[in-house]
């Protein structure tokens, strides 16, 4: 009988222990992920990504330009809200030196051409097929959308959906002097 209590007082330690250190990697993990490695002043991290048709884009090829970087996807409600907003202010300050870079967060080509020809989007829409931009940026949840000056700073972060006012107000804060 005492065979019998000692193992399950023994079993119950280990259990506890397993459990913390389960608790305890979690945690871990999830607070390095969550960490925005892409910070307001400091420079913003570079990529390469391809659009539907393979062109590739580099983020610091636009030096010298205001960049709204916005990270989306077909099934976010708030970001279909935000896209004719951002549409109507592209035509606007593109030929005033901002541009708009849309980074799928890794959907199928037909969804993101679809979504493209719903709202009439003409800015350049690149997809992040691996993550890894996504993960550099530190973006959960969507919409998120920085701001970057014309040499290649971050001035902003939002990660609520934009009104057409506030779509504006950002552009014209990054448009390049």
């Amino acid at each position: 009988m005492r065979n019998k209590k000692n193992r399950l007082i023994l079993r119950s330690v280990i259990l506890v222990m397993l459990s913390a250190a389960i608790i305890f990697v979690l945690y871990s993990n999830f607070a390095k992920d969550t960490k925005k490695v892409a910070a307001i002043g400091e420079e913003a991290p570079d990529f390469v990504l391809k659009d539907l048709e393979g062109n590739e884009y580099k983020l610091s090829d636009y030096r010298g330009k205001g960049v709204f970087l916005n990270f989306w996807g077909t099934w976010c409600e708030p970001c279909k809200d935000e896209m004719p907003y951002m549409q109507n202010q592209y035509k606007k300050y593109k030929d005033k030196g901002v541009e708009i870079i849309a980074i799928n967060v890794g959907e199928t080509k037909i969804a993101i051409e679809n979504f493209a020809k719903q709202y009439n989007l003409s800015f350049p829409i690149v997809v992040d097929e691996s993550g890894e931009v996504q993960k550099a940026y530190g973006i959960f949840p969507l919409p998120a959308t920085y701001l970057i000056n014309s040499d290649g700073i971050i001035v902003d972060y939002i990660e609520s959906t934009m009104t057409e006012e506030m779509v504006q107000q950002y552009m014209e804060k990054i448009k390049p002097e």
